[in-house]
C-alpha cells in the first residue's frame, strides 16, 4: 500500500461526496435496467440483465471503497490526516475484473450477432479485458517508481488498442445490416466507451505528470469514480436504448404500436 497524504477538508470531502454519488448511480441504474427488461423483447433482456449486473457489482464495490476511504483518514486540527488504517484501492481492480468484460458482454449481447461472429469476439474480448486490468495493477501501486508505472501502462495499453480494434473494425463490419438507428447508437456507444476508457489512463499517470501527491490522490479518485459513472450507468442506458431500437424495428417491444398504413 502507498503512504497516504494529508488532505484539506475540502479534498477530503470531494472524494467522499463523489464516491457517495457513484453508489447512488450504480444502485439507481440497476432498478432501472431490471424494470426496464419489461420495454424490450426477449430476445435483448439478457443484454440488460449484464447491464444490471454491472453496476450492482460496482455499487458493492464503491461501498467498500467508500469505507475503506472513510477510515483510513481522521480529523485533526482541520485537516484529514492518515488514521493508520490502509486504504484497499484493490477494491476497484478487483470491480474492473469483473465489469469489463461484462461491458463488452452487454454490447455483443444486445446487437443478437450470428454464434459464429460472437463467439470468438467475446472470447478474444475478455481474455484482452482481463489482460488490461491485470497489467495494469502493479503500476497502480508504484506511485513512488515512475519507471515502472509507466512500464506496466504500457503493457496495459496493448490489449487496450485490441479491444478497440474489436470495436471499431471488426464489430462495424459486423452491423452493417443493423437500421439506421441502431447503428447511430452503436455509434455513440463506441464513443462513450472510448471517451471514459481514455480517462483512465490519464488518471492513471497523473503521478507521472508532476501532480503533487494530494492533488493526484484527489485525482485518482474523483477521476476513476466519475469514468466509472459514465462507463458503466451511461453506457448501459446506450444498451437499453439500442435493445429498445431493436424491440421496436422487429416489433418485439412488448408496448410496441406499429404506425398505421
Amino acid at each position: 500500500m502507498n503512504a497516504l497524504p494529508t488532505l484539506t477538508a475540502d479534498q477530503f470531502s470531494l472524494v467522499y461526496n463523489i464516491l457517495s454519488f457513484t453508489i447512488a448511480t450504480m444502485g439507481a441504474s440497476f432498478l432501472f435496467f431490471v424494470l426496464g427488461r419489461q420495454q424490450v423483447g426477449i430476445r435483448y433482456r439478457p443484454a440488460l440483465l449484464v447491464s444490471a449486473l454491472v453496476v450492482a457489482i460496482a455499487c458493492y464495490h464503491y461501498f467498500r471503497i467508500f469505507d475503506s476511504f472513510e477510515a483510513a483518514y481522521s480529523l485533526v486540527d482541520g485537516a484529514y490526516k492518515p488514521s493508520g488504517k490502509p486504504f484497499n484501492d484493490a477494491y476497484r481492480y478487483v470491480d474492473w475484473l469483473l465489469t469489463v468484460p461484462l461491458l463488452l458482454v452487454e454490447l455483443v449481447a444486445v446487437l443478437q450477432l450470428s454464434r459464429t461472429e460472437s463467439g470468438p469476439m467475446l472470447r478474444n474480448l475478455a481474455i484482452a479485458a482481463v489482460l488490461m486490468i491485470g497489467l495494469g495493477y502493479p503500476g497502480e501501486i508504484e506511485h513512488n517508481n515512475m519507471m515502472v508505472r509507466g512500464v506496466w501502462g504500457a503493457l496495459s495499453s496493448i490489449p487496450f488498442a485490441y479491444i478497440l480494434y474489436v470495436l471499431w473494425v471488426r464489430l462495424g463490419e459486423a452491423v452493417k445490416d443493423q437500421t439506421d438507428r441502431v447503428r447511430n447508437l452503436l455509434g455513440t456507444t463506441r464513443l462513450v466507451l472510448l471517451a471514459t476508457w481514455g480517462v483512465y489512463p490519464i488518471t492513471y499517470l497523473l503521478p507521472q505528470l508532476g501532480v503533487d501527491t494530494q492533488a493526484a490522490t484527489v485525482g485518482i479518485q474523483v477521476g476513476y469514480a466519475l469514468a466509472d459513472v459514465a462507463a458503466k450507468a451511461g453506457y448501459g442506458l446506450l444498451i437499453y436504448a439500442i435493445a429498445r431500437a431493436k424491440s421496436e424495428a422487429d416489433g418485439s417491444a412488448p408496448d410496441f404500436q406499429p404506425a398505421a398504413a
